[in-house]
């Protein structure tokens, strides 16, 4: 698509890309209460059940890429790399920018964050779903950097009694929903839900297997309400790697291949929670209390290294939260908030090669030994505090500013001998193995995080905001325990990133837009430099303006859109990892300058509602050296559904409408371009029956 046909994505101005966005339309994730989205100083967006069910996402990215600054690259099976108001991330350290919550708690432990870890969340049966973009709110320390995602799972009163839901699709796809639910006349109740996945395959040797199960059980206790939940999953996917040569994923044949048939991903996780929270006797009151337990483990085949070792991971942790926001004495004007986050972890990983490496040179084989590589275990600990004061300057201008403080300690024990030997203690030529093992150590991270904010009522639709933050993330523990090529000690500091943000929000009962401009500066950047060693000098700059927009065109039709128009760049030079050279002021990889959604949407009667949508992502250099550049794409989705009874629901879902060979990552490395090639045409068609309550 031109340039100048995007004009279409700025009529009006802009906002949300979920449910009719009203001045009732109201958001939970940046304060842990509900409170108008208008209101809130912060680029925040919200998808609605209707908007999950319609879209029936084959995968979370596919839920996730409306909204406006998120570009979520889909890999093989369930695999996905983030980029939210940021390029793509990838490397070890990656998912450690990103904050997932699932009902307002982490899904994993500060420091062993897994980059595909979105398949732990069933986002095809929530409530809803929530980003905010650029740092979080005090709330949220670590791994709050560019962006929060919350997924909401639904209360006892928003379950049906009974629900199922077959769908069968292209490329023997498979998919079974179920949910139900009991509720007393109390209000008290249990409630689960579930989905039971088979993927074929778009490309050759690639089925997945998907399981899911979330239960519920709320009640009244002790003037609040209490809700215990429970959520496993389950996923066993044999993996496809990248197809190489330039412009491979437009090849058929190609596109549908795998190289790496031997690779496969098996993980597991579990989490069981505890959520009170007190009635209020005010309008913003909270008291919040929070527990969760969390366990996974995780192995799969590393397909993409020499030799194609084998790692096994895991980690049991407990977290905790408290948070008590109350007003300033008698003034319902001025409310401040405390609160507490404590967490405990223990974590473990094992890297494994069986064999002798037979890939590459010969000095490439002579540093790669068969055995174990890695196998330490580690003890984390976080604790944090913070408080918040928002108040009204003037009866249109409110100021709010919060600190938080968060210390975070990892204990390291080394489980096989230290230095970079074989497994017995053989030593390799060439200069030593490749795999350096740190002697047992103690490593400390603390950090403040400031966030100062100026809301504006410049009328009962519209709401101008100004907002400064810092967001930050500890080292992940394969940063500073995995090490490479002799480097006995990962000197690493805390990513920083400080946003500045100005916004223009608008709601009405015929349109609704959001508009945000940010500047965002992070330093302290973790990556591997040309000698492979760890290092935290690192410094990029994010530029960018985010729109999202809906426009009722009648009662039955609306038009939305969503996007953004940014530039991430680097703020050094530097020699690194693989023979790439960075420069200062190139584009950084993977970094599209525009990203694009619109759709019209429509519920013509009781029984018929859809929608068509375009989604464009722009051009983006693959390499560090910004010589490599993939085109970008504009795909067509058609989403229609038909409820011939109240009970009764089918619909139909054609994604890639007009068969568009598209990659879903470009990737230029070692010489040689890398794809994952995208989903030719595929169709999609469910059958749903709802027993709803009366």
């Amino acid at each position: 698509m031109h340039s100048g046909g995007w004009a279409l994505f700025l009529v009006g101005a802009l906002a949300t890309t979920s449910a009719p966005a009203t001045p009732a339309e109201v958001v939970v994730t940046a304060s842990k209460h509900s409170e108008s989205r208008l209101e809130v100083p912060a680029s925040i967006s919200r998808l609605e059940v209707e908007d999950i069910r319609l879209l029936g996402a084959t995968h979370a990215a596919e839920a996730l890429n409306r909204v406006a600054g998120v570009m979520i690259q889909r890999g093989s099976g369930q695999e996905s790399l983030t980029a939210i108001r940021s390029p793509v991330l990838s490397g070890p350290g990656a998912c450690g920018a990103f904050l997932l919550l699932e009902d307002g708690l982490p899904l994993r432990p500060v420091g062993f964050c897994n980059v595909n870890e979105l398949f732990e969340l069933n986002t095809g049966q929530a409530a809803a779903m929530e980003v905010i973009r650029g740092p979080g709110t005090a709330l949220y320390g670590a791994n709050a950097v560019h962006a929060v995602i919350n997924v909401i799972s639904p209360s006892i009163a928003e379950l049906e009694p009974t629900r199922i839901a077959l769908e069968t699709g292209s490329h023997g796809f498979r998919r079974l929903q179920l949910g139900g639910s009991h509720v007393t006349a109390a209000g008290s109740g249990f409630g689960a839900w579930g989905s039971f996945t088979h993927d074929g395959g778009y490309r050759a040797d690639a089925p997945v297997d998907d399981g899911k199960l979330n239960l519920l059980y709320q009640q009244r206790w002790r003037d609040g309400e209490l809700r215990l939940r429970f959520a496993g999953t389950v996923l066993n996917q044999e993996t496809a790697g990248f197809v190489r040569g330039l412009d491979a994923y437009r090849d058929p044949q190609l596109a549908r291949s795998n190289p790496n048939p031997e690779a496969f991903r098996d993980a597991w996780s579990t989490r069981a929670s505890a959520s009170w929270s007190a009635d209020s006797d005010c309008e913003r009151c909270t008291t919040d209390l929070r527990l969760m337990l969390r366990r996974s483990r995780m192995q799969f085949l590393q397909h993409f290294l020499l030799g194609k070792p084998l790692e096994r991971n895991g980690q049991d942790s407990l977290a905790f939260s408290a948070l008590l926001a109350r007003p300033w004495g008698s003034s319902n004007g001025t409310l401040w908030r405390v609160g507490l986050d404590l967490e405990l972890a223990d974590s473990w990983l094992v890297e494994q090669q069986d064999g002798p490496t037979l890939e590459g040179s010969a000095a490439a084989r002579a540093i790669r030994p068969a055995g174990r590589h890695y196998d330490y275990q580690i003890d984390g600990a976080t604790a944090a505090v913070f408080a918040a004061l928002d108040w009204a300057l003037t009866a249109r201008l409110r100021a709010g500013a919060s600190l938080r403080a968060d210390l975070t300690r990892y204990d390291y024990d080394n489980r096989m001998r230290d230095g970079s030997t074989a497994e017995d203690g053989t030593p390799c030529g060439f200069g030593g193995c490749l795999y350096a093992r740190p002697a047992d150590r103690r490593d400390e991270f603390s950090n403040l995080t400031p966030r100062l904010s100026l809301t504006w009522a410049a009328s009962a639709a519209d709401r101008l905001y100004f907002a400064a933050s810092r967001g930050f993330r500890p080292p992940e523990a394969t940063e500073l325990y995995r090490l490479q090529r002799q480097q006995r000690v990962a000197e690493l500091d805390s990513e920083k990133l400080d946003s500045l943000e100005l916004g223009w929000r608008h709601e009405t009962e015929r349109q609704a837009w959001s508009l945000a401009a940010y500047a965002m500066t992070k330093s302290n950047l973790i990556l591997r430099d040309a000698d492979a060693f760890n290092v935290s000098n690192g410094r990029t700059t994010h530029r960018g303006l985010e729109y999202e927009y809906r426009l009722w065109l009648a009662p039955d039709w609306q038009f939305s859109a969503a996007g953004t128009l940014a530039r991430h760049r680097y703020d050094f030079s530097r020699s690194i990892e693989g023979g790439e050279t960075i420069v200062r002021g190139h584009d950084v990889d993977t970094a599209p300058r525009q990203l694009h959604r619109a759709a019209l949407g429509w519920h013509t009667t009781q029984r018929w509602s859809g929608e068509l949508e375009l989604q464009h992502v722009g051009p983006y250099y693959a390499d560090a050296a910004n010589r490599a550049r993939y085109p970008g794409h504009t795909l067509a989705n058609l989403r229609i559904a038909w409820s011939p009874l109240p009970q009764l629901r089918t619909t139909l879902r054609v994604t890639n409408l007009t068969d568009r060979a598209y990659a879903d990552r470009a990737d230029f490395a070692q010489g040689n371009w890398r794809y994952f090639p995208g989903r030719a045409r595929s169709a999609f068609l469910e059958i749903e029956y709802s027993w709803h309550r009366h």
